[in-house]
């Protein structure tokens, strides 16, 4: 029965077949399909098979290996050493004649006895010490240390005997060097020494990258149950799967730990869409398993392609499979001959050129020294760590291991249990060495632990990158669980890139954090990656050289930056500017993003940079991609309504012109067109008419004006003229309109609770002379800017005074105006205006909705006179031209405050203000003046002609009174006529017509 494991990929579904007993019996869940059956591949031999022999020589060292090894077994017995040609040193237990130097073999045997006092473990409260061994026990203790090769590093490997002084029950440690590396010689070395030395364990180290000498190993551990511990090359590769009854492990990673870290790798650099590519090497499942169920939610996982090594005309039909692939990323698993072909048809159908990333196990990378010619440049390889871990110290750690395991079982079953004595008094150890006493030992504070697959728990490992030179370059190093990265090593990285492209395709670019220009983010917490609409930057450690912090950024520019690069069609690495902001020049020597790119650390420098002639004569510009400049923010501040809010609605001016001029000038006209009105006041005097009657007077006058302005009801006195009457209207209708202008704004100014700093620009005095005002007004900005060296160019007393008051950055900015520790901030305006937009709470505002001095605009910088300058401006100019930066802009720099809706506020309304009230007054004072000068002509003059005296006949005046006469008479008719009422009719009438007659 074939269980089905559905990947998620986007153009493939890839069924996983469960694996046969013979090919991989760790394996328990589901795994790709077997090998064709065709296949001769000689990874589906017997395990003891050697990819580099053909397969007589195999059976033959086979048939070898199994005669030798009983014949070590059974002829195993102290002081017997096998005769050795070629002069070798002693090779069994002291005093014999010493196991041979093999032909062309032995380089030497050095044999450190037990020449100090033996260990005693710590006292347990739950068990005894361990007593002291029995002298003859005590000198067939060993342990054989084998280092094969040629490599400088094996042959002057050398271990003193007081190394291992600390060791448990110190035994002799027996140092076997030896050149030749094939099989053969190999086994006959191991069955020599296991032959004339009783040994507790075997370490095994050599500078080839051969996996079958671990195979070979594994064989000899499992039949013999003796410890072996490879330590270095081919012993210490990685293995599909051991015998179980192998007492063999090994210093390095797991399969799983390797794919492990591979992931890890890709999720440092958020490289979510791979392929895996795998031969039919024993444990290829393994590896497709431990990266698919170690894999992030939301990776894509485009393809799993199994390479069949052994057919005729392979290449083709590789070639073929391989043109499939499209991932920027993948992960490869084979050997590294098998490797050699993959990477010569990778490259001929363009996979490991610009854009591909390949990353391998240590089984790809082998031996450092030995990389062939078809690895690409920057290949990522993840392997154990050589570099800070030497030889000498494993293999003093893995004779430690067997140490430890040794006088652990001792303790647990004492001495007499571990060596049996034979019928002739002989000693001889007990073949059975349980494995649970290796795999958990700790050494000096060190977890030296195996698991049960025969590596160890935590190895240390390096992540290593082929540079131009075609050495392995440490960038990386996995420890204690974590990976920690010395800088980028994106493979198309300048010092690792292979092509002639122009200053290559992968461009190094520093920015700084400024919202909304560039935002900085940590990174997700469960998957350690970076959502997609952001972008993986780094910021370095300044305490520690090398090292850096993984963070996530977006923002305005950020997106300008992505979408150039999918135009211009270049990779980048994102870094945070460390030494200064955005650059400034301090003792001839630029700092900041314009330092980086200046002094060429850096291709280019994106964010909000402004263009300005200073920095152009160092780096370029691109076109600029918005417009800013400088401006000012100020904070709505809380205050409180004052005693004379009242008076507040108009100006001084204007209360004293109404009151002291126009309401008394008013009155005062008003006062004299009734005073010489022929029916006012100076008449009645001077008729005597009504002596001891009402009087009108200026201070009635004034009484009169003062109730119309505010509407009261209060007894007046209303002027009889007809000029007067005039006058003390117009007065009324300008009492409206001040009265509603007045309490229009009265309500604004009482119910006061924020005001803004009014400021007109840099040369405002509240710039200029801060000092007197009170208390003196506080402004600042972010110094090393351009704000600032603007300012310090322009206005050089105000940057003196300023400089007390400068922020480190635009939060803390924000904040001091907030906290009333600032009274304005001088900055870009593109930024301010993002930030009064986006303020909580809308508390802050640029003056003038937003005005800007000092026009300017933000540009990416590029190193001088690099050829990537034009492809950018087009890319910019492109665009604006396809509106994309107007939804950039919609996206990025609006909010939700707006300071033309803010900054609406009521202020004091001035002469200027009420100007067309007072010449409403002006003009009603001339009129009625006009109005004075023709009711006295018509009253002394012009009224007589009416009346008919000019003519001597009736005049117009007399009809009107007759037919008014007449009217009333006729209709006086028609009612009923009570007692008394005639006389009183005639009465009237005769009087009326007396006043019309002879009144003068």
């Amino acid at each position: 029965m074939y269980k089905v494991l559905h990947l998620h990929s986007s153009t493939m579904l890839v069924s996983l077949l469960s694996p046969s007993p013979l090919q991989d019996r760790r394996v328990t869940s589901s795994f790709p399909p077997p090998p064709p059956e065709h296949s001769s591949s000689p990874h589906q031999q017997p395990r003891l098979a050697l990819p580099s022999l053909s397969l007589p020589l195999s059976l033959s060292l086979l048939l070898l290996s199994l005669f030798l090894l009983p014949i070590c077994e059974s002829a195993r017995s102290p002081g017997r050493g096998g005769a050795g040609q070629g002069g070798g040193a002693p090779g069994g237990a002291p005093g014999t004649g010493g196991a041979g130097g093999e032909k062309g073999g032995q380089r030497g045997t050095n044999l450190i006895p037990p020449h100090y006092s033996p260990y005693y473990p710590p006292v347990s409260p739950a068990r005894p010490p361990v007593p002291p061994l029995p002298p003859k026990v005590a000198s067939s203790l060993s342990i054989a240390v084998i280092l094969v090769g040629n490599s400088s590093e094996v042959s002057s490997t050398y271990v003193e005997k007081e190394e291992f002084l600390h060791v448990p029950h110190p035994t002799k440690v027996q140092l076997e060097t030896m050149n030749d590396t094939d099989p053969k010689s190999i086994i006959n070395r191991i069955c020599t020494l296991m032959t004339n030395t009783w040994l507790q364990g075997v370490v095994f180290g050599d500078d080839t990258d051969q996996e079958a000498i671990a195979q070979i190993l594994d064989f000899i551990s499992a039949q013999t149950h003796i410890p072996i511990l490879g330590i270095r090359g081919g012993s210490s590769m990685v293995m599909a799967a051991k015998d179980d009854h192998s007492m063999f492990f090994q210093f390095g990673p797991s399969i799983e730990q390797q794919a492990s870290i591979m992931l890890k790798i890709m999720e440092e650099y958020d490289w979510y869409i791979f392929s895996i590519v795998t031969t039919y090497y024993p444990g290829y499942q393994d590896f497709i398993r431990s990266t698919i169920e170690n894999s992030f939610v939301g990776w894509e996982l485009e393809e799993v392609l199994l390479l069949d090594m052994s057919v005729d005309d392979g290449d083709a039909k590789i070639q073929n499979q391989m043109k499939k692939l499209q991932s920027p990323v993948y992960l490869l698993y084979c050997t590294k001959e098998e490797a050699y072909t993959i990477f010569e048809v990778a490259n001929s159908v363009g996979l490991t050129g610009y854009g591909y990333t390949w990353i391998v196990p240590s089984l790809v990378a082998g031996d450092a020294d030995n990389v062939p010619a078809v690895f690409p440049t920057g290949l990522i390889s993840v392997s154990y760590d050589e570099w800070d871990y030497s030889l000498e110290a494993r293999v003093r750690d893995a004779v430690a291991v067997i140490a430890m395991a040794t006088s652990t079982m001792m303790l647990d079953r004492g001495f007499k249990t571990f060596f049996n004595p034979c019928c002739n008094g002989v000693v001889t150890i007990v073949t059975l060495f349980p494995r649970r006493y290796l795999m958990n030992v700790t050494f000096e504070g060190r977890n030296l632990s195996f698991s049960e697959d025969g590596y160890q728990m935590h190895p240390k490992l390096v992540i290593t990158l082929l540079d131009k030179q075609r050495r392995w370059d440490k960038v990386g190093k996995w420890e204690n669980s974590s990976l920690s990265m010395k800088y980028h090593v994106w493979p198309r990285f300048e010092l690792f890139s292979d092509g002639e492209a122009r200053e290559d395709d992968h461009l190094s670019i520093v920015t700084l954090e400024e919202a909304p220009f560039v935002i900085v983010e940590d990174v997700d917490p469960l998957s350690g990656t970076c959502m997609r609409n952001t972008v993986p930057c780094r910021k370095h450690n300044q305490t520690v050289p090398g090292q850096y912090t993984k963070r996530c950024c977006k923002g305005f520019c950020i997106d300008i930056l992505k979408k150039i690069a999918k135009q211009v069609k270049f990779t980048y690495d994102l870094y945070l500017v460390t030494n200064g902001k955005h650059g400034k020049k301090i003792n001839g020597t630029w700092n900041g993003m314009v330092g980086e790119v200046e002094q060429k650390k850096a291709h280019m420098a994106v964010g909000s940079l402004t263009i300005n002639a200073e920095r152009s004569e160092v780096i370029d510009f691109s076109v600029p991609f918005i417009e800013t400049g400088i401006s000012v923010l100020v904070s709505r501040s809380n205050g409180t309504v004052s005693p004379s809010a009242f008076l507040e609605p108009f100006s001084a001016d204007v209360w004293v012109m109404m009151f002291v001029m126009l309401l008394l000038v008013s009155a005062i006209a008003v006062f004299v067109f009734e005073y010489f009105s022929p029916v006012g006041y100076n008449r009645c005097l001077a008729d005597g008419r009504e002596p001891g009657g009402p009087s009108f007077t200026i201070g009635k006058a004034i009484w009169l004006l003062w109730g119309l302005v505010f509407n009261n009801s209060v007894p007046v006195q209303n002027p009889k003229g007809t000029t007067s009457k005039i006058m003390v209207s117009v007065w009324a209708f300008f009492a409206v309109i001040f009265l509603a202008s007045y309490t229009a704004n009265l309500a604004a100014f009482m119910i006061q609770e924020e005001y803004v700093d009014q400021v007109s620009g840099l040369s405002d005095n509240k710039f200029q002379k801060p000092n007197a005002f009170s208390p003196p007004f506080r402004f600042g900005t972010v110094p090393n800017g351009s704000t600032e060296r603007n300012i310090r160019n322009n206005y050089p007393e105000m940057h003196q005074y300023m400089t007390s008051f400068h922020q480190k950055n635009v939060n803390e900015a924000l904040a001091s105006l907030k906290g009333g520790k600032l009274d304005a901030f001088i900055y870009d305006a593109a930024v301010l205006n993002y930030m009064a937009g986006r303020d909580e709470g809308c508390k802050l505002v640029t003056i003038g909705s937003g005005k800007v001095f000092a026009t300017t605009g933000y540009g990416i910088a590029i190193q001088k006179d690099s050829g990537w300058k034009r492809a950018v401006d087009l890319a910019i100019l492109m665009l604006f031209g396809d509106g994309e930066m107007e939804e950039l802009e919609a996206l990025w720099l609006t909010g939700i405050c707006h300071n033309e809706k803010n900054e609406v506020m009521s202020s004091q309304l001035d002469v200027d203000n009420m100007a067309g009230v007072f010449y409403m007054l002006g003009a009603a004072m001339a009129l009625s003046l006009i109005t004075f000068i023709a009711e006295h002509a018509f009253y002394w003059q012009l009224r007589f002609c009416f009346m008919g005296y000019c003519t001597g006949k009736p005049g117009f005046t007399f009809s009107i009174s007759r037919v008014s006469y007449w009217l009333d008479w006729s209709t006086s008719l028609t009612r009923p006529v009570l007692p008394g009422q005639v006389a009183n009719t005639l009465c009237l009438c005769h009087v009326h017509i007396m006043s019309e007659t002879w009144d003068f």
